[in-house]
């Protein structure tokens, strides 16, 4: 059983050697633990700290590309070294290492694919800003509304995958991942688990992906809308098509037959929307299947790349 555990790094000079050498090496369950760095063009010492640090592997972008390249690469890297499970934790240190045998348990015992930190259903993250902690408490609920399923944290980086998830999750689109990911994980079943951690967040630190409350909060809206839609698309488009096709009806009695023309443009929208649903249901079955193919793929070219060595 091989564990990695990835740190993802932009200027983070200070504090990564430092998290680094708090990392298990030994942990129950784990046969072997290596420390991954993935550096996303940093222009101070990462890469220096990380290797004095000890990191085992480490791979440096040659621009800021962004946490959901970040995801890409460290995904690719894991499984072309044979994790099993591959383990994501800040660099600056908010989280604690020894969290990571927790956070595997589930894993481990073959009751999850992934698993989060949870920052907030025992108490509030410590030191995190007021409207962050609001936010992300908002956004986990929109999201858990908007596909069914029970989501604590939406946005914590500190994450267990194991192989199975690594090879289904599908590239994020977006500067980060950790919301897609989580909903992508929903749409193909893969079992979630959260674990309640304590996380320090510093007095002065910046965030790397939240440039501002407006950006996030339209990100995150982006986000969770497609994530409906794509997950539950004929629920997505059939209400809003119900919903009118009933306003056009209630009209059309209430008016005793006065504006047809309106009442008749709000049954065509209706049907309209009931239209695009079927379409977007044709088109998510197409996706899963496209989806599985490549899934296929990576598992053959992991087998095959395995072999080789």
């Amino acid at each position: 059983m091989k564990l990695i555990v990835n740190l993802p790094g932009y200027n983070e000079e200070k504090h990564i050697a430092q998290t680094i050498r708090r990392i298990p090496r030994t942990i129950d369950g784990v046969d072997e633990v290596l420390v991954q760095v993935i550096d996303d063009g940093s222009t101070d010492r990462t890469v220096e700290e990380a290797r004095k640090g000890g990191a085992d592997i480490i791979i440096s972008h040659d621009g800021n590309r962004g946490l959901g390249v970040m995801f890409r690469t460290m995904r690719q890297s894991a499984l072309e070294n044979g994790a099993d499970i591959l383990v994501n934790i800040d660099a600056d240190g908010q989280f604690d290492p020894k969290d990571i045998a927790t956070l595997i348990k589930p894993i481990l015992a073959h009751k999850a694919d992934i698993v989060i930190a949870d920052r907030f259903s025992r108490s509030t993250a410590k030191n995190i800003p007021f409207l962050k902690d609001k936010l992300n408490r908002l956004g986990a609920w929109l999201v858990a509304k908007a596909t069914g399923v029970k989501v604590v944290d939406l946005t914590c980086g500190f994450r267990a995958h194991n192989r199975e998830a690594l090879l289904r999750l599908a590239d994020p689109s977006g500067f980060t991942y950790t919301q897609e990911t989580i909903i992508d994980a929903i749409g193909k079943n893969l079992r979630l688990v959260w674990i309640p951690v304590v996380v320090t967040y510093h007095d002065a630190r910046k965030s790397r992906v939240v440039k501002s409350i407006m950006t996030y909060v339209t990100n995150s809206a982006r986000v969770i809308i497609r994530a409906f839609r794509d997950i539950q698309p004929m629920k997505f488009f059939a209400i809003p098509g119900i919903l009118f096709i009933l306003a056009s009806g209630t009209a059309f009695i209430a008016l005793k037959g006065a504006y047809p023309l309106t009442t008749l443009a709000f049954f065509l929208v209706g049907i309209q929307f009931l239209t695009f649903g079927l379409i977007a249901d044709m088109i998510r079955g197409s996706r899963l299947l496209n989806e599985e193919i490549l899934y296929r793929l990576r598992r053959r070219e992991l087998k095959e790349s395995n072999s080789k060595k």
